[in-house]
């Protein structure tokens, strides 16, 4: 057990940044409201995966829609919570834990902001390891927990719960909801027991995320290469590996909002190594040089700036930013064939096979 202070979000927020892989959300909005959160409330306690009860309600949250539309549309202070209050109102119970559900970005942050504002602890998990576009894909649901009933909030006050028996098509009808309430809403999903939360969820992804935020900052602080000591940091986690695919310009960018996400490419060149690609659903999914695969979906693409090293989201992509590529490898428990299934390749139709990323040059 931990307890999570304001000292504490700017590297958490920074590290969610790079496991959103482009996604997630933008944290900055999201980090001031959490730190409003804490220093009215105190700060949150954060449980470990094996210290959580076996009997303890546990509820996912976060947010649910575009990432590029969560920069004009700020969130109402009391929309987080109010999809959680839902959750528990239609079960009526009261959730014990929060966690993430995923852990990129600003919706890293939400299940903080939501134990201070209500009084909970979190948990150190989420289902994603990472950043990704749709409410299925997470290991929740490939290893059998179920993502309802879940509960959506708008920042006017509306909530509206849902209970459909199959995770892919709850996201297809929750999407459509979402949309409706501008693109963006509160979620609270995944009701689960503490025995589950260790069963499915991945550990250790917010302190993670402090962990990486941290190596940044003090990189950054001691003149150190960013790039080597994040690299070496990864290597000693289950993550296990990490390396830089290439550095070059912004050349070309398509970025549109549809059917409730942030769909596009970004077009990265160098004079000597040629052209770059990374094709992305809200998260990076892929990336090719001169059309050769680099790197693909689960592991983990991200776009940093070259000169701070500052992980860039899919809406902060810019033409001209001088930026570098890096790859991660995804946690053992996303690369499993079940796992592959659901936010592999085959899940955004994407033609090439998953291959690790160690194992491309």
């Amino acid at each position: 057990m931990i307890r999570i202070t304001l000292d504490d979000l700017d590297d958490i927020a920074l590290g969610a940044t790079f496991l959103g892989t482009g996604g997630g959300g933008d944290p900055y909005i999201a980090t001031l409201m959490t730190r409003q959160a804490i220093t009215e409330h105190g700060p949150v306690t954060m449980l470990s995966l094996d210290e959580v009860a076996d009997d303890a309600l546990v509820f996912a949250c976060g947010n649910m829609g575009a990432p590029t539309v969560a920069i004009e549309k700020i969130m109402a202070a009391g929309q987080p919570p109010a999809a959680v209050l839902a959750l528990e109102a239609h079960l009526g119970r009261q959730a014990d834990v929060l966690m993430a559900f995923e852990a990129g970005g600003s919706n890293s942050m939400m299940p903080i902001y939501n134990a201070a504002m209500l009084g909970k602890p979190m948990l150190d998990a989420d289902g994603m390891g990472r950043a990704f576009p749709e409410m299925q894909m997470v290991t929740f649901s490939v290893y059998g927990a179920s993502g309802s009933p879940f509960a959506l909030a708008s920042e006017h006050g509306d909530t509206v719960i849902l209970n459909i028996n199959d995770d892919k098509r709850a996201e297809y009808i929750g999407r459509g909801i979402v949309i409706r309430m501008g693109a963006r809403s509160a979620k609270a999903s995944y009701p689960m027991d503490g025995r589950t939360a260790r069963r499915v969820a991945i550990p250790g992804t917010t302190s993670l995320c402090q962990a990486i935020g941290a190596n940044l900052r003090q990189s950054r602080a001691g003149n150190r290469d960013p790039f080597t000591a994040l690299i070496e940091m990864l290597a000693g986690t289950h993550y296990g590996h990490a390396k830089v695919l290439f550095k070059g310009k912004v050349t070309d960018l398509i970025r549109e909002t549809r059917d409730g996400w942030a769909i596009g490419k970004v077009v990265i060149t160098d004079q000597a190594q040629g052209a770059f690609e990374v094709e992305f659903q809200n998260e990076f999914l892929v990336a090719r040089q001169d059309g050769r695969l680099r790197a693909i979906v689960p592991d983990l693409i991200c776009i940093l700036d070259s000169e701070m090293a500052q992980p860039i989201t899919t809406e902060r992509l810019r033409y001209g930013q001088r930026v570098t590529v890096m790859a991660v490898s995804a946690p053992p428990i996303m690369r499993t064939e079940q796992a592959l299934a659901v936010f592999g390749p085959v899940g955004f139709g994407l033609p090439e096979p998953f291959v690790p990323v160690e194992e491309l040059d």
